[in-house]
């Protein structure tokens, strides 16, 4: 058994530090307590590649861009790093999320979405593509990511992606209110974006009436 020379106690199994003052431990090991994570281990080493390579990537596109002037773009004068930086820190997000655990499917998604949208209208005011993306791209994606939520809602049986759902909902009716208020005619996209939306929401009372009372109740406090 191992001895540690500061605490004056005795570490069962094979541990290479006191678990009380992070000492090297002397002695003699004896037989693991518990079995190695082998799963753990290989991803953590996925993790720590992964992360290196996306650092490295940063570092070289800031070096490339600030200290030595290269422009991808010729035409279009701002700093291209910063987008790289940007996507992928979001990349990275999309990682942690994945050995995250106790962080529901619907909101992991509905989450990450949502970062990439933002990340993609401010990409797309730097081409000079921003009507585009919110014209077309976004209420298009809006539309997945309602759909997905939909299939969660009727699978999970925690009853935990209800909210998601609804919250979608929301999302559908929104724009076409802005776009009204603002008299403005609301582009093509947008208007299936809400029908769809509407759709989902009957399909969801249809199917699971009971549930979606709850969660409004729940979430409203009445």
């Amino acid at each position: 058994m191992k001895h540690c020379p500061y605490c004056e106690i005795e570490v069962g199994g094979n541990l290479k530090k006191c678990p009380l003052c992070q000492s090297k431990l002397v002695g003699e090991g004896e037989r693991e307590y518990f079995p190695q994570q082998l799963t753990l281990k290989i991803q953590s080493l996925f993790y720590k590649i992964q992360l290196f390579i996306v650092w490295a990537v940063v570092i070289t596109s800031v070096g490339l861009d600030y200290l030595f002037h290269l422009k991808l773009w010729p035409t279009l004068n701002f700093h291209w790093s910063i987008l790289v930086a940007m996507w992928l820190m979001v990349f990275e997000f999309g990682i942690m999320r994945l050995f995250k655990k106790g962080m529901g499917s619907a909101r992991t998604m509905t989450l990450f979405v949502f970062i990439i949208l933002i990340l993609l209208m401010v990409t797309s005011y730097y081409f000079e593509r921003l009507a585009f993306v919110t014209d077309w791209i976004t209420p298009f994606v809006v539309i997945g990511t309602l759909i997905a939520n939909y299939v969660m809602a009727m699978i999970d049986k925690s009853g935990n992606s209800m909210v998601y759902l609804l919250t979608n909902l929301i999302v559908g009716v929104v724009p076409y209110v802005v776009f009204y208020f603002m008299q403005k005619e609301c582009p093509i996209a947008w208007i299936i974006c809400l029908l769809v939306s509407v759709i989902l929401f009957v399909g969801a009372i249809i199917f699971k009436g009971r549930e979606v009372v709850n969660e409004i109740q729940r979430r409203l406090s009445v």
